[in-house]
């Protein structure tokens, strides 16, 4: 492995003489079918003045790695003319796409493949069974289909294997008599099928003593039957993921031999007998039995001697009896989930370990509680007896409590450091540039800490040190475990001097990721990272000059000859601009955008939208005065206004450094003006002068869906309200998505988008993400991914393609917070994977979800159409967007579920149509969270080319 990292820079460093013709040829050829190659590409000869990403050995090119290049196109099969290629690394390049070329088995000196994160479908090529030398092989994050093909057998010399978040299907494969199998990679490290749709049983034949596993990643797969008893022959087995299947039978007793075991997840199956015997893994960390159907037994006793544990699930497990306290003074323990069994007797948190944050016993029979003077962290007792004697009315038997602050790197004195549109504040050093950035994704961490400061300050001294950046150079920040339990970190790496980085620098960072040269801390486990497309500045190849010196000599000659002539034109041009320019703002009212038409590309096209002047709605202010202040975030202010005409409005003024980009400002009114429906926000006008961006909507005094289900002001929704909001919102995607001409994505659907007016009339707001469809985008729309972190949809996230769809996603995720009252991603959890482990449909009354409920609603004697509300909501958070309803068609089940129950489906009027057309001006005032500014501190982000679930990069 060590000789393959030293063989990666040796031949990265050569670069010798002429290109073979053969190689030019077919680089030049994937260069015509590519859009977005480096700007040096096609510049002279490829290995003697080298194109960025090319590197040469003997005129005959070794290496082809073009990570984060933003590539868009197809891989033809030119690429197997590329006989002397090692290495290909293509990662993170979401346009590139169509099937994975055969050709590729032509590649014979091939050692690492990494296609990683871009957008290849198809089958898997049974010709990479022909690669003998590869080492290191990432498929991972595209749309493969098919089987995975038995060829894969062949390759000897395999150290890694991942094939994860694809559409893969059908069985493993494993040999027989006349084909190969995957049983034959014994010096393969790495299994990475995780997030697939492979299915039958595991093989028993598929694991042996021979092999060199340490990572075996089968989560979230249709695998069926047992556990295989050879998956206990694997003698240096670290990881075992098995969750998120529907396997059955007992946990074999061979697993209790994985004496080096470190993580084992078993959760979310349909396992039987008794909870396994772990007791000889004394180096275990992380434990996840939940949600299976062992027997009911007390706490083994490896829950008081395994000292080494930091995270121990059990919920839904089926254990009963007294609680062992010796298990909460473990000196690593952070973690116990045992909700949902039948513990009783007292909990004793006496003994506590200083690491201890989370202890979550929900509905058990515990009826007494010892407390720790040391202990103050989250404490969840909701559905106990002790809750109605002991601990009445206390937080410890509330449902929510605090949430757990994730860790962010320190700015120092950074923070109150402002840079322009696109540019990061280095931390410590107080400069502003452009980061190369995205997102890591920590598929099997051994912990379950979202805030020490100890354990991810020293993942950013590994990422340093390792990625040869300066130590103030990385800013990691809002670690969070997503659905699938994943720890995701957002990460930000600066140049060492100026504002960007090279392209070079660029392609050598997104090596040592996609290559896995950079190890993180061992308690991080498998990783791979998510880029986003890096701004390189225009004009920048980033790779050094490739133009001959004789060129530059004439270029500099030449432009000496042009600098006398523009500076004779220079002061014509500047006299006849001055001219124009006051033409203009005489003829024409958008003048002032149009000065700015470098960002925003001219004035919108607006119908309806009143352009007021700065001058006009300072003076309906009262100057902006704070007594007129109606709500503020990081975006800027609302305040509220009355126009001479009596008209109240409220008006968002962005703050300088926080103001959107022309473009979305332009969208967000262009929408709005053309948008006339009662449940969409209405927009009155707008003020875009002397550097301010203002919005002017209708004042509506009732703020967000999010202010009323947290009780501000001392609202109460009920249930019938709920169910008429969620109808209301529905009929305005409804309407955007299928009325709309052309037809409009929102992409920010959220509680606090969704107003509620004075008759709790659901409104939705916020249009700067949305996107428009055109007839030819019908289907999807290819875009930078955009949205807020606990609503974006995870098909989007990974595809890049956009549907109404990722609405409808978004859109269920609010259903269940209109239950719950939660937010969507709460110390750490996720609330689609929190409802779908707690569904239970004997649960006639409240479908398993009592305990996650609105203590609000739990006291509602008849919630009419609960069953139905919830399963509706869970359609829409199905992974698949293919599995998930159109809103029309939310919008008749919601009108249906109020019809059969008698209730009335609007506050003021009857049943209307799933897509009434209102000819009237609506609106709202988007305040308070609705003006959080959109960047790494806040709950909304852009990611611009990664490929899987749930984060935020870029300023909105």
């Amino acid at each position: 492995m060590k000789f393959r990292f030293f063989l990666l820079f040796v031949l990265f460093a050569a670069a010798h003489g002429a290109t073979d013709p053969t190689d030019a040829a077919a680089l030049r050829s994937l260069m015509s079918q590519w859009q977005n190659t480096p700007q040096n590409w096609g510049l002279n000869d490829p290995c003697d003045a080298p194109w960025d990403g090319v590197s040469c050995t003997n005129s005959r090119v070794t290496m082809l790695f073009l990570t984060t290049m933003g590539l868009k196109g197809t891989l033809s099969g030119d690429i197997s003319q590329l006989t002397q290629l090692q290495l290909l690394d293509l990662s993170s390049n979401s346009g590139l796409g169509g099937p994975l070329p055969p050709g590729l088995g032509n590649l014979k000196q091939l050692n690492t493949l990494t296609v990683a994160g871009c957008s290849f479908i198809g089958n898997i090529p049974q010709e990479l069974g022909n690669l003998a030398n590869l080492t290191f092989l990432a498929l991972n994050s595209n749309k493969f289909t098919g089987r995975i093909p038995a060829s894969l057998g062949q390759l000897s010399k395999l150290y890694w294997l991942d094939i994860g978040d694809n559409q893969l299907s059908g069985p493993i494969p494993v040999s027989s008599s006349n084909s190969p199998g995957l049983d034959q990679l014994l010096n393969t490290k790495h299994f990475h099928f995780n997030k697939n749709q492979l299915g039958g049983t595991i093989p028993e034949s598929l694991f042996s003593s021979k092999m060199s596993l340490i990572h075996v990643l089968f989560d979230s797969n249709n695998f069926l039957g047992p556990i295989p008893t050879s998956i206990g022959s694997l003698p240096n087995l670290q990881i075992i993921q098995l969750d998120r299947n529907s396997l059955s039978g007992p946990v074999p007793g061979s697993i209790s031999n994985l004496t080096s075991l470190n993580v084992l997840s078993l959760a979310n199956n349909q396992l039987t007998g008794p909870i396994p015997d772990l007791s000889q893994m004394r180096v275990l960390n992380y434990v996840d039995l939940s949600n299976n159907t062992f027997d009911a037994n007390p706490a083994p006793s490896w829950f008081t001697s395994l000292e080494s544990l930091t995270t121990l699930m059990a919920e839904s497990g089926g254990l009963l009896g007294n609680i062992p306290p010796q298990m909460f003074a473990f000196p690593q323990m952070q973690v116990v989930l045992l909700g949902n069994n039948a513990f009783n007797g007292t909990l004793d948190l006496s003994k506590s370990g200083s690491e201890l944050q989370t202890v979550d016993f929900r509905n058990n029979a515990i009826s007494g509680f010892k407390s720790s003077a040391t202990y103050d962290e989250t404490l969840i007792l909701a559905g106990n007896p002790v809750c109605t004697t002991q601990l009445a009315n206390t937080i410890y038997c509330s449902l929510r409590q605090e949430v757990q602050q994730p860790y962010s790197t320190s700015l120092g004195q950074c923070n109150s450091t402002s840079c322009p549109n696109g540019e990061s504040v280095e931390p410590q050093s107080c400069n502003c540039a452009y980061p190369y950035q995205g997102l890591l994704v920590f598929r099997a961490p051994s912990f379950r800490d979202v805030s020490s400061a100890a354990t991810y300050q020293e993942l950013e001294k590994s990422l340093s040190t390792q990625l040869n950046v300066a130590s103030n150079a990385v800013y990691i920040s809002n670690p969070f475990y997503n659905i699938l339990n994943y720890l995701e970190v957002q990460l930000k790496l600066f140049p060492s001097s100026g504002l960007y980085f090279t392209r070079l620098e660029i392609l050598k960072i997104g090596l040592l990721f996609n290559n896995q040269t950079f190890s993180p801390p061992a308690k991080f486990g498998p990783y791979y990272f998510i880029a986003s497309a890096y701004p390189f500045p225009s004009g920048s190849s980033g790779g050094g000059s490739s133009i001959s010196s004789g060129l530059i000599a004439g270029i500099a000659v030449g432009c000496v000859i042009l600098l006398i002539v523009l500076v004779l034109l220079g002061f014509y041009a500047r006299r006849q601009k001055k001219r124009a320019e006051r033409a203009a703002e005489r003829s024409r009212p958008f003048a002032s955008w149009l000065s700015h038409g470098k960002d925003g590309d001219g004035a919108p096209q607006l119908k309806g939208a009143r352009l007021f002047s700065f001058d006009e709605l300072k003076k309906c202010t009262n100057n902006f005065s704070e007594a007129n202040e109606i709500g503020s975030g990081g975006y800027g202010k609302v305040y509220k206004g009355v126009l001479p005409s009596g008209e109240q409005v409220a008006i968002k003024k962005a703050q300088q450094g926080s103001m959107q980009g022309g473009n979305e400002f332009r969208t967000e009114i262009e929408l709005l003006s053309r948008v006339h429906h009662k449940n969409l926000v209405g927009l009155v006008g707008f003020c875009f002068e002397q550097g301010e961006q203002m919005l002017v909507y209708e004042y509506i005094p009732n703020g967000t869906l999010r202010d009323s289900l947290v009780g501000r002001d001392g609202r109460h929704l009920d249930w019938p309200m709920r169910l008429r909001i969620a109808l209301g919102s529905a009929r305005g995607l409804a309407y955007l998505h299928e009325l709309a001409n052309p037809p409009i994505i929102h992409r920010d659907i959220k509680s606090t988008n969704i107003l509620l007016d004075e008759n709790i009339t659901a409104k939705v707001a916020d249009f700067g993400l949305s996107k428009l469809v055109s007839d030819s985008q019908k289907g999807h729309v290819s875009t930078q991914v955009k949205g807020t972190l606990g609503y974006l949809d995870p098909e989007y996230y990974m595809t890049q393609q956009l549907t109404e769809k990722s609405d409808v996603y978004s859109f269920g995720v609010v259903m269940l917070e209109l239950i719950t009252a939660r937010q969507p991603i709460e110390k750490g959890k996720y609330i689609v994977r929190e409802v779908r482990m707690a569904l239970d449909g004997r649960d006639t009354e409240y479908y398993g979800l009592r305990s996650l409920m609105d203590p609000r609603l739990r006291t509602t004697q008849n919630l009419a159409g609960f069953k139905r509300f919830v399963e509706l909501a869970m359609k829409c958070v199905e992974e698949s967007a293919a599995s998930r309803p159109t809103m029309n068609e939310l919008v008749k089940e919601f009108e249906q579920i109020l019809q059969n129950e008698g209730i009335k489906s609007n506050s003021t009027s009857t049943t209307t149509s799933a897509t009434e057309f209102v000819n009237t001006k609506g609106g709202a005032h988007p305040y308070n969270d609705l003006l959080q500014e959109k960047d790494m501190n806040s709950d909304a982000f852009e990611y611009t080319g990664g490929y899987t679930f749930a984060s935020r990069i870029e300023p909105k």
